[in-house]
C-alpha cells in the first residue's frame, strides 16, 4: 500500500444516517400535504387558479425569510437547538391545518408551517455538509438528496389517496405523526462545527469547475469582503436553481387539476415515476460532479427537464404520464445535488450555513413564482399550454448557463493575453 495515498474519507457515520432519516421524515410531511392542498382548498374555499398558487407560494417565501434569519444564527448558535426549535413551528402547523375554518387562517398557518420548514431544511443542510467530507460533498449531497426522493415518491400517493378516501382531518394527522418521530432521530445525531480549511487543502478537496474561496483572514474581514465573494461566487447557482424551482412549482401546485382538465385517471403516477428515476440517478449525478464537474451534468439534464415538460403538456394516458415523470426525474434528480454541492463547496466551512440557506431560498423563490405566475398562464390558457410555457424556463436555463461560461473563458483569455505581454 502507498503510504502516499490516503484513505477514502468516511461518509456513512451514524449522524449521517439519522441526519439522512430524519430529512426523509420531514419531507415526506411536507409531500404528503402540499400536492393534496389544490384540491381541497378548492372544494373547501372555493379557491381560484391564483388562490390555490398564493396557498404555495406564501409558504415558500415565509421559509426564505425564516432562512435568511437561520444562516445567521447557524454561524454561531446551537446547530441542534435551533433545529428542534424549527420542528417544534413545523409540527404545530401541521396540527393546526385542521382546525382552519377559513382561507385566510388557512394562510397564517401556511406561514407558520413555512417558517418551520425553512429553520428545519436549512439546519439539515448545514448539519451534514458539516459532517461530509468535502472530498465527497457531491456523492454525500446525492445519497442525502435520496431522502426528498423517496419522499417524492411515497408521499404524494399517501397524500392524494388519504384525502379521497378518508378526508383532509386523517391526511393531517399522518402527516403530524411523522413529523413528532423527527424528534427522536435528531437527539442521537452528534452537531459537528466545520473546521477552519487552509486553502491548499479546500483546493485539492473541492471538485473539479468549482474551487473553493480561501478562508478570511479574520472575522472583521469575513463580514467586509466575505459577504461580496459569495454572492459573486453563488449567483450563477442560485439562478439556476430557481429556474428549476419555476418549473417544480408548476407540477406541485397544478398536476391534480391538470390531470383532471385532461382526463388522466390518476397523476399520482407521475410522482412516482418522477421520484423513482430521482431515486436512481442521484448517487451517479453526484459522483459525476465530483470527477468531471458542473459542465457533464448541468446541459444533458436541463434538456431532459424540458423534454419532460413538453411530454407532459401532450400527455393523454398512462404511458405518456410515465415517460414524460420518467425524463423530468432524471434530470431534476441530476441537477439539484450538484447545483447544491456546487453551492456549498464554493464557500469557506465557516459559511456553509448561509450557503445552504441560499440553495434553499433558491428552491422556495422559484416554487413561489411558478406557482403564481404559471398559475396566471393557466387560467387563461389552460394547463397544457401552462407546461409548455415552463419548457421555456429550461430555455433560459441554458441560455443563462452557456452564456456564462463564455463570458467567464473570454475573461479568462484576456486575462491570460495580458498577463504573457
Amino acid at each position: 500500500m502507498n503510504p502516499s495515498v490516503s484513505p477514502e474519507p468516511r461518509l456513512w457515520t451514524r449522524s449521517f444516517i439519522l441526519l439522512t432519516l430524519s430529512n426523509l421524515l420531514l419531507y415526506l410531511n411536507l409531500q404528503m400535504i402540499t400536492p393534496a392542498l389544490p384540491s381541497y382548498v378548492t372544494e373547501a374555499f372555493g379557491a381560484d387558479q391564483f388562490a390555490v398558487g398564493l396557498v404555495i407560494s406564501l409558504f415558500a417565501l415565509t421559509a426564505v425569510v425564516a432562512r435568511l434569519f437561520t444562516g445567521r444564527m447557524l454561524k454561531t448558535g446551537p446547530r441542534l437547538a435551533i433545529l428542534l426549535v424549527g420542528l417544534a413551528f413545523y409540527v404545530l402547523a401541521t396540527i393546526s391545518f385542521y382546525a382552519a375554518g377559513s382561507f385566510l387562517l388557512f394562510l397564517a398557518i401556511r406561514l407558520l408551517y413555512g417558517v418551520g420548514f425553512g429553520v428545519a431544511s436549512t439546519t439539515y443542510g448545514t448539519m451534514v455538509s458539516d459532517i461530509i467530507p468535502m472530498k465527497r460533498i457531491g456523492e454525500g449531497m446525492g445519497y442525502f438528496g435520496l431522502s426528498s426522493g423517496f419522499s417524492m415518491a411515497l408521499a404524494p400517493l399517501i397524500g392524494l389517496w388519504l384525502l379521497d378516501a378518508y378526508g383532509f382531518g386523517t391526511l393531517i394527522a399522518v402527516a403530524a405523526v411523522l413529523g413528532a418521530l423527527i424528534i427522536p432521530l435528531v437527539y442521537g445525531v452528534r452537531a459537528k462545527r466545520p473546521q477552519q480549511e487552509t486553502a491548499p487543502a479546500a483546493a485539492e478537496s473541492a471538485p473539479k469547475s468549482m474551487s473553493p474561496e480561501p478562508p478570511p483572514a479574520s472575522p472583521a474581514q469575513a463580514e467586509s469582503s466575505g459577504n461580496r465573494r459569495l454572492n459573486r461566487g453563488m449567483l450563477l447557482p442560485f439562478l439556476l436553481s430557481m429556474m428549476l424551482a419555476f418549473t417544480y412549482g408548476g407540477l406541485i401546485s397544478f398536476l391534480a387539476l391538470y390531470g383532471k382538465e385532461a382526463n388522466l385517471a390518476n397523476v399520482g403516477w407521475f410522482f412516482l415515476f418522477n421520484a423513482g428515476a430521482v431515486v436512481l440517478v442521484r448517487p451517479f449525478a453526484g459522483k459525476l460532479f465530483d470527477t468531471r464537474g458542473h459542465l457533464a451534468v448541468l446541459p444533458p439534464a436541463a434538456l431532459l427537464v424540458l423534454v419532460g415538460l413538453l411530454c407532459l403538456s401532450y400527455t393523454h394516458g398512462l404511458a405518456g404520464l410515465i415517460v414524460s415523470a420518467l425524463c423530468y426525474g432524471t434530470g431534476y434528480g441530476m441537477l439539484q445535488p450538484s447545483l447544491q454541492a456546487w453551492m456549498v463547496g464554493s464557500v469557506s466551512p465557516e459559511r456553509r450555513g448561509s450557503a445552504n440557506a441560499a440553495f434553499y431560498n433558491s428552491i422556495d423563490l422559484g416554487i413561489a413564482l411558478g406557482s403564481l405566475l404559471l398559475g396566471s398562464i393557466a387560467a387563461s390558457t389552460g394547463y397544457a399550454w401552462m407546461y409548455r410555457m415552463s419548457a421555456l424556463t429550461m430555455v433560459l436555463f441554458l441560455l443563462l448557463y452557456g452564456g456564462t461560461l463564455l463570458m467567464e473563458a473570454r475573461f479568462r483569455k484576456v486575462a491570460a493575453s495580458g498577463l504573457s505581454r
